[in-house]
């Protein structure tokens, strides 16, 4: 009926109508129902432009949703897909509001939210961290707004009982009270009317336009304690937030030493997708022009935050990406003289680690357990989709190397890297270098896998569930389409989800590829990647920087990798021609770092 009314443009009606709706579901202990009309009462709201209220009765959905993460398992398939796309799409619309309206310390709890959401519907029993398991923070003045809203529905209810009875029926006391709610509402037609039109409401309203900066003590702490946390690492560190709206893009940048700002970038979110997709099919290309479609993204990502990344002399970017630019390697962007990667160590976060950024304790010694499946060639099927592989010759000498560089590193490899060798050693291992083949299963990411020396499989639920990674350090995947297995435009949820399975089996860090990689490529990125990590004793995020400028400048030979020139063979071993080293970002970028880069 609420929507009904919309359609006619009667929009006192349709509030009437949503708001009879959150009464009888939350009378009923209906709780998803009753998030689902309170954000439809806060999007109604928001086209009568009244974006504070709007703000409001969102942030209310959101807790109840909040509150109810996860319990949703037991519904249908499609009732699960229609609650996610309602879910996410009301958290980007508060995120959105609150960023027009400069609140910027609540839009980035609200996109944390998002992630963790994300995540839960994906993989599901998703935890939250000390950063968002108190959900959504409220001013104090928008609480005393709710309680008038909740004291207007009790008010309403009453009315409708008494009006109910019989007058001759009610007692002297009932009917006095009758006359007072009567007195109310009786030049008001819709009931919900009257919440609005109160003159508490209009006050209340009136100071948080005066007060935009008025913010929750909880906001206000965590905001200290992130801030404090970017203070204590080595370099100086940013946090870049972006949000991907249908009529703009949405950075928010935040820095050891200065107030959280926000750069709305005119670009459409139909036209980023779009650069998105070119720039993607480019980086899996290693003939292309990458460089013009890499400084379009560019312009759009980081030439805006340039003045202030210069002026705090950032040397370390953390990254949270949102949707669709997952997909992408920020370490590829270019700005006209050099690569994103030349510049800035870079880490993403996921769930586990929004705002957990404090040193790593170092580990007593560096351990390494090296597996490889050289000999790999094997078809997986995974439901109705067959998974076919072929062999590696450069994972076996990648981690033979692996095992000449760094001392006490133990080698599983083919045979040998068996499902039972491989979990036993687990716990006395402070890095696990795995290369082998693997895919995420975009549409059912809990089945996603690695491919085990014996042919085996290994769901990457699994690790999650029943590894135990807690004295990890790093675990790297070096394999094809680790972090990304479809090749359509989505979410790119399943990258994030990678990184958090892996981290809550307790693994400090990852290290996983966006796309089919060059196998000898790949030997060589890793090599300079442990020269760096071990023998000049840099951060991870230093280390995988130091590795792809080594490929990018054609140097990695000088630093122990593979010989520049060798042919371009993919990770499913079939050799492409001849190239001129591995400059190209098609071999460098495709290893993304997830999680504490120190």
């Amino acid at each position: 009926m609420g929507a009904a009314y919309i359609r006619l443009g009667q929009n006192d009606q349709a509030l009437e109508q949503f708001r009879q709706a959150v009464a009888l579901f939350h009378e009923l202990g209906a709780p998803a129902e009753e998030a689902l009309f309170l954000s439809n009462i806060g999007k109604l709201l928001n086209r009568q432009d009244q974006p504070e209220l709007a703000i409001i009765f969102l942030k209310a959905s959101v807790e109840v949703r909040e509150a109810i993460r996860g319990d949703i398992s037991g519904l249908s398939t499609d009732l699960q897909q229609s609650f996610t796309d309602t879910v996410a799409a009301d958290y980007r619309l508060l995120a959105d509001l609150l960023l027009q309206q400069d609140r910027i310390l609540e839009a980035q709890r609200v996109l944390d939210l998002l992630k963790v959401q994300e995540l839960d519907e994906a993989l599901s029993s998703v935890q939250r961290n000390s950063a968002t398991e108190s959900g959504v923070a409220f001013w104090q003045i928008e609480s005393d707004l709710l309680v008038l809203y909740e004291q207007t529905l009790a008010e309403t209810g009453e009315l409708q009982d008494l009006s109910d009875r019989s007058y001759d029926d009610l007692s002297a006391a009932e009917r006095q009270r009758l006359t007072e709610l009567n007195d109310r509402y009786r030049d008001i037609q819709q009931r919900f009317t009257a919440f609005l039109d109160r003159p508490e409401v209009n006050t209340l309203l009136t100071q948080i336009r005066q007060d935009p900066d008025n913010q929750s003590l909880d906001i206000e702490q965590q905001y200290l304690a992130l801030r404090n946390n970017l203070r204590a690492q080595p370099q100086n560190t940013a946090l870049l937030y972006p949000l991907i709206l249908p009529d703009r893009l949405e950075l928010v940048l935040i820095t050891a030493d200065g107030p959280p700002l926000r750069y709305p970038i005119d670009v459409t979110g139909a036209d980023l997708n779009r650069a998105i997709v070119d720039f993607g099919q480019a980086l899996k290309d290693r003939t292309s022009n990458i460089e013009p479609l890499a400084q379009e993204l560019y312009s759009w990502l980081i030439a805006p935050l340039e003045p202030q990344l210069t002026q705090a002399g950032i040397e370390s970017i953390i990254y949270a990406p949102d949707g669709a630019l997952r997909y992408i390697p920020l370490a590829a962007l270019h700005d006209g003289d050099q690569y994103l990667a030349e510049r800035f160590n870079l880490s993403h976060i996921t769930a586990v680690s929004l705002s957990n950024l404090s040193l790593v304790t170092e580990p007593e010694q560096r351990r390494v357990l090296a597996a490889a499946c050289g000999e790999c060639n094997y078809t997986i099927t995974v439901g109705d989709r067959d998974f076919p592989f072929g062999d590696l010759p450069y994972a076996a000498m990648e981690v033979t190397r692996l095992a000449e560089q760094v001392p006490n590193t133990s080698v599983l490899l083919n045979q040998g890297f068996s499902k039972t060798e491989l979990e036993n050693r687990l716990r006395s291992y402070t890095v696990i270098h795995l290369a082998t083949h693997g895919a995420v299963v975009a549409e059912a990411p809990r089945q996603s896998f690695l491919v085990r020396g014996d042919g085996s499989t290994l769901c990457l639920e699994t690790i999650r569930t029943d590894w135990d990674l807690s004295r990890a350090e790093l675990v790297v995947l070096s394999a094809c389409e680790t972090a990304v297995g479809s090749r359509e435009l989505g979410s790119g949820v399943e990258i994030l989800g990678l990184g958090y399975q892996i981290q809550e089996a307790g693994a400090q860090a990852v290290i996983a590829s966006l796309w089919n990689v060059s196998d000898p490529g790949t030997e060589a990125l890793m090599t300079a990647f442990y020269t760096a990590l071990e023998q000049e004793g840099m951060t991870k995020a230093e280390a995988l920087r130091a590795a792809q400028v080594a490929l990018i400048r054609n140097q990695a030979a000088e630093i122990g990798g593979e010989r520049a020139g060798a042919p371009p063979v993919a990770r499913e071993g079939t050799v492409t021609a001849t190239a001129p080293g591995y400059s190209h970002p098609y071999y460098w970028a495709p290893f993304i770092l997830i999680g504490n880069g120190l």
